[in-house]
């Protein structure tokens, strides 16, 4: 289970789809960020060795994704670039409180709904984009997207008890369904 509180809305796939050039660019630059934000919380946590075993693992993961979206962009011939971010993440961030053990919960707890929304997106682009070798390649990503989630969740628990956690999740959850119903312009992963 996700623990979304609302649909990615319809408008998303048509957006994103006229775009593919963009997407990847962005999906590129969401698997780089989502590795330092992994080895951030290895190195912010490091007295909890199975948060570092799994930071240590993700982090592999989310680079060999990287790799695999810089592949894709490159065989299309597309260059390599910055780009401008939606506001999603920052936004998300935004919402994590300052004093520990509560932090560590809520970093935890708001990487965990990042990868939930791109779990969620992937499979949407999987079962609806026109470009079949990028549906495909969207989709052979599902799965880690979803793991990662899970994994996120579970470690949150080594702050906080789990009745805790699930209402700190749900209250995040919330605010994550908010800022994906307002949407915005850009064509990106967390528009």
């Amino acid at each position: 289970m996700l623990n979304l509180h609302a649909p990615t809305p319809d408008t998303w796939i048509a957006k994103v789809g006229g775009s593919l050039e963009e997407l990847l660019l962005d999906h590129a630059h969401c698997e780089k960020k989502a590795a330092g934000v992994a080895m951030n919380l290895l190195f912010s946590y490091v007295d909890h060795p199975d948060l570092a075993r799994a930071m240590t693992a993700i982090v592999r993961e989310e680079l060999e994704h990287f790799e695999l979206v810089l592949g894709k962009i490159q065989e299309r011939g597309w260059p390599w670039r910055k780009l401008r971010p939606s506001a999603y993440g920052e936004r998300l961030h935004g919402l994590i409180r300052r004093e520990e053990p509560a932090k560590a919960v809520d970093r935890l707890l708001v990487a965990a709904l990042i990868e939930a929304r791109s779990c969620e997106r992937f499979g949407i682009l999987r079962d609806n984009l026109a470009d079949r070798d990028l549906a495909a390649f969207f989709g052979s990503l599902y799965e880690s997207e979803a793991r990662h989630h899970g994994s996120y969740v579970q470690l949150a628990q080594l702050f906080a008890p789990r009745d805790e956690v699930r209402r700190r999740l749900t209250e995040l959850a919330e605010a994550e369904a908010a800022i994906i119903m307002e949407g915005e312009p850009l064509a990106r992963v967390h528009s």
